[in-house]
């Protein structure tokens, strides 16, 4: 009864690493909330944000769908901060959009991989973007419209709901955004949401005409949308205190990497045997959600106490 990109769907959100998403971190490691959002709630977001898009633009939905669900299964914990702490350590470098390709290809189903489309793979390979803009090529841009929205509908979800945890955590308020920002996209999270999402359909339609349709935004949005990406850069994501608690998570992912590089006989799963030490640990590592590699670095006796709160269950 399902078509392929439904099953694309509901393998991915099916794996274990889909799973592990909902403790790991976004932006802000170890909250004081239970409001802040995590991978999971951004994912949500994304694919919200994603298939609004698709169904005014008449596109496939289900495709939209598979890859919003799978664009971050191959995030570290720690956010970022777990990411450029793994870029720095292994050979290859190491890119989340490429580790999200990896599990559906190779990690998940015991090392079978997911089977996915051609399309779905993709779409989840293209949506990481350069600071440059939210419109930059980056890794290129998928071969597909609906891969295309994904990779604009990740930067309007996460701009919007990391203003929202940096209000919680006392980094900004709405009267500090740039006047580009309320003036153009709107003075309240609900009134951004809209404005982006209704300019991505209506900008991204009158391009159907031409011989390379595409998905983009009008160009006063999608100024102010690097002038808010760039500010939030500064005041949120450079800020001394977000720095500080990511530098506590970069310690204990760097010490659990070099921990089972150097005996990947004691790495329980999630990786392939016949795979060098280096990467080996670092599927098995990046895997880990936020919890279980702060309890797992205790274990061993590779840090002391974190600070970093590990109360949910792994």
């Amino acid at each position: 009864m399902r078509l392929a990109y439904q099953v694309d769907r509901d393998r991915i959100i099916h794996t274990r690493a889909f799973r592990r998403l909902k403790h790991k971190t976004q932006v802000f490691v170890h909250p004081d909330s239970d409001h802040v959002v995590t991978r999971m709630t951004h994912t949500i977001e994304v694919q919200q944000v994603a298939r609004t898009i698709a169904r005014a633009l008449n596109l496939n939905e289900d495709l939209t769908e598979a890859i919003g669900w799978g664009h971050d299964l191959g995030h570290t914990p720690f956010g970022h901060a777990g990411e450029e702490t793994l870029a720095r350590l292994i050979p290859e470098g190491f890119r989340h959009n490429e580790q999200s390709l990896r599990i559906v290809e190779h990690l998940e189903n015991g090392g079978r991989g997911l089977n996915l489309t051609a399309e779905t793979r993709d779409g989840i390979l293209k949506h990481s973007k350069t600071r440059e803009s939210v419109a930059a090529e980056a890794w290129g841009f998928a071969g597909t419209l609906e891969g295309q929205i994904v990779k604009l509908a990740d930067s309007i979800a996460y701009l919007n709901h990391d203003i929202q945890d940096a209000i919680r955590a006392g980094l900004l308020s709405e009267a500090i955004l740039p006047r580009a920002v309320h003036e153009v996209l709107g003075a309240t999270h609900s009134e951004r949401i809209a404005t982006l999402v209704t300019d991505c359909v209506l900008a991204s339609a009158g391009t159907f005409e031409d011989d390379r349709p595409s998905i983009r935004l009008g160009d006063d949005v999608l100024a102010a949308t690097d002038t808010l990406r760039e500010f939030m850069f500064q005041r949120v994501y450079l800020d001394e205190s977000t720095l500080r608690e990511a530098r506590r998570g970069q310690e204990v992912v760097e010490a659990l990497y070099e921990y089972y590089r150097d005996h990947p006989t004691r790495i329980s799963g999630w990786s392939l045997t016949d795979d060098p030490p280096w990467r080996r640990a670092a599927d098995y590592v990046s895997g880990m959600t936020d919890g279980y590699a702060v309890k797992r670095a205790q274990a061993l006796g590779l840090v002391a106490s974190t600070g970093i709160a590990v109360n949910q269950r792994v």
